[in-house]
């Protein structure tokens, strides 16, 4: 199934792809691609969510993105699509298998010569870059424990203007439940601890949006 936004309902969802997502036939196959590879397919980002990400990424006037997690490439699709000419995207992710999944769909839409991939951890990918502030959009969509580090090291980076999201915020619904057991959810913990940091965090302005499973968007204070 397509993964969606907490308690939206498929026929809303559908409604909402056909009326403003621009899910057009090279993003729809590589959707139900992923869809095909069983319950790992819920990493994949929600169509809504692409959508809205293609289009704040031309809104930035984006030159230089960072993805840190791509899996099967639908994200990277939607931040290429929206780079400004001549712009690129750094793909961090530790799966070459499911990367390559990606690859086509980024030929076909005419997107591959914008996205660079390193396979390898990100926290090393990251660590490698000059620290120049040059990152304009980054996306943080991959292990939850090691959120706070890719953060750290983006935002050193971050352009004056430059935006961060970070996905799965809301983690099903799950960070507001006063019941949940952190011991048997270890990512729960994580992204709440996660989300605790950040607001807190004096060097930036943030705000967290109902978008798919939870989005937040991150940037300088005072931008």
């Amino acid at each position: 199934m397509t993964p969606k936004g907490i308690g939206l309902a498929t026929d809303v969802q559908e409604y909402m792809v056909a009326h403003g997502a621009g899910i057009d036939p090279v993003a729809r196959e590589l959707i139900e691609v992923t869809v095909g590879l069983g319950g790992v397919s819920r990493m994949q980002i929600a169509p809504e969510q692409a959508g809205f990400m293609t289009l704040l990424t031309r809104l930035l006037g984006v030159r230089f993105a960072v993805e840190v997690g791509t899996f099967t490439g639908f994200s990277a699709l939607s931040i290429a699509r929206g780079l400004a000419p001549g712009g690129k995207l750094l793909c961090c992710d530790v799966s070459e298998e499911w990367v390559n999944i990606g690859r086509p769909f980024w030929h076909r839409a005419g997107v591959a010569d914008r996205i660079e991939v390193v396979i390898a951890p990100a926290t090393q990918t990251l660590a490698g870059l000059p620290p120049d502030p040059s990152i304009d959009l980054a996306f943080i969509d991959a292990d939850k424990g090691s959120y706070r580090i890719y953060y750290e090291e983006i935002l050193r980076r971050l352009s004056p203007r430059g935006i961060i999201l970070v996905d799965n915020v809301l983690w099903g619904g799950r960070v507001a439940d006063p019941d949940a057991d952190l011991d048997l959810d270890q990512n729960l913990a994580a992204i709440r601890a996660f989300n605790r940091f950040v607001v807190a965090d004096p060097r930036t302005t943030q705000v967290m949006l109902p978008v798919a499973d939870g989005l937040t968007l991150i940037t300088h204070s005072g931008s």
